[in-house]
């Protein structure tokens, strides 16, 4: 393909580089606000995701914009695809990210008791972090990143993941059997603490795409 297109290339994985830092960025301040019990640095941590959206149809109309100019075929065509496939996982991250911010600042605000809990969220959050993290670094350099490895990586976390996640559900289910007025709020920080589990969850639906523009084959098996 001509340099133009490569540079196009280039310009597309950058613009996902960086909504994928932003949002990590976001994940990390609101561990920071739940770690040290700062209330206002979850309004902080929003603030990386205020253009979510706007960002993530930004990299779409570009990756749209490439197919019409250029006419990619074979790997050229696996990879954009992949990118536009990438940006929607991404997106949809950003917003679980946003929302478990608002609910565990409210929980928080609220006064709900999570003390019995305190470490496995911490946990299962950094399993998330960890996942993202491994994805943007990837990213920055996708041509000398080994996708398998990486691919390895994000299933490890996300099996850490949906361990602590099965831990704390027994935790919450006994806490909403027994805390009578309390029980409705920590149904409520199930439903919270499960938008950490989806987001392991595409974090390996990322990787697969990774492994896909690299191996190529039958998109389905990598999702």
């Amino acid at each position: 393909m001509l340099p133009r297109y490569e540079n196009k290339l280039n310009e597309i994985r950058g613009m996902i580089s960086t909504l994928l830092s932003q949002i990590i960025h976001s994940s990390e301040e609101t561990l920071n606000a739940f770690e040290n019990d700062n209330i206002d640095l979850y309004e902080t941590s929003r603030v990386y995701l205020k253009n979510l959206q706007l960002d993530a149809n930004k990299i779409d109309n570009e990756i749209i914009k490439t197919f019409a100019l250029f006419g990619p075929e074979a790997d050229e065509l696996r990879l954009l695809v992949a990118y536009l496939k990438m940006t929607n996982e991404i997106d949809r991250i950003g917003d679980a990210v946003k929302k478990y911010s608002k609910r565990l600042h409210d929980h928080c605000a609220g006064g709900c008791d999570m003390s019995v809990l305190s470490n496995a969220i911490v946990q299962l959050h950094k399993t998330t972090l960890h996942a993202l993290q491994y994805i943007a670094e990837c990213l920055q350099d996708m041509e000398r990143c080994d996708a398998d490895d990486i691919y390895r990586k994000v299933m490890v976390e996300e099996s850490k993941n949906d361990d602590l996640f099965s831990i704390m559900e027994k935790e919450l289910l006994t806490l909403i059997i027994n805390a009578n007025e309390l029980s409705i709020e920590y149904v409520k920080v199930l439903g919270t603490l499960r938008k950490l589990e989806r987001i392991g969850d595409r974090a390996v639906n990322i990787a697969s795409l990774m492994l896909y523009a690299q191996k190529g084959g039958e998109i389905q098996l990598y999702n």
